[in-house]
């Protein structure tokens, strides 16, 4: 079992910034990938961003490019999420997400994740 606990979240004017983290703990050893989603009320959870535990590649949906960075610490099992120049509608919980085995989607896609964190409220103020 893995558990997944993210901080970080909370309201920020527009064009702040804010940084999430997410601490890994119990059976990490194997980890394929980790990513960040984020779901607003009444809509889907969306990809934000991933990142492979070994090696250097990243991934991020397009409305963050630019603007979010995700980085890891192999030796905390922790995955951060740097959110610069926010806006409005980026407002939504924020989920950490952890592949343990690839099942064959891609990184993009919530159905490749096998565990989830609580989620982090993420608020910006216009």
């Amino acid at each position: 079992q893995v558990q997944l606990v993210e901080s970080g979240g909370g309201l920020v004017q527009a064009g702040g910034s804010l940084r999430l983290s997410c601490a890994a703990s119990g059976r990490t050893f194997s980890n394929y990938a980790m990513g960040w989603f984020r779901q607003a009320p009444g809509k889907e959870r969306d990809f934000v961003a991933a990142i492979l535990w070994s090696g250097n590649a990243t991934y991020s949906a397009d409305f963050v490019k630019g603007r979010f960075t995700i980085s890891r610490d192999n030796t905390k099992n922790t995955v951060y999420l740097q959110m610069n120049s926010l806006k409005p509608e980026d407002t939504a919980v924020y989920y950490c997400a952890l592949v343990a085995q690839k099942k064959g989607h891609s990184v993009l896609s919530i159905y490749e994740y096998d565990y989830w964190g609580q989620g982090t409220q993420v608020t910006v103020s216009s």
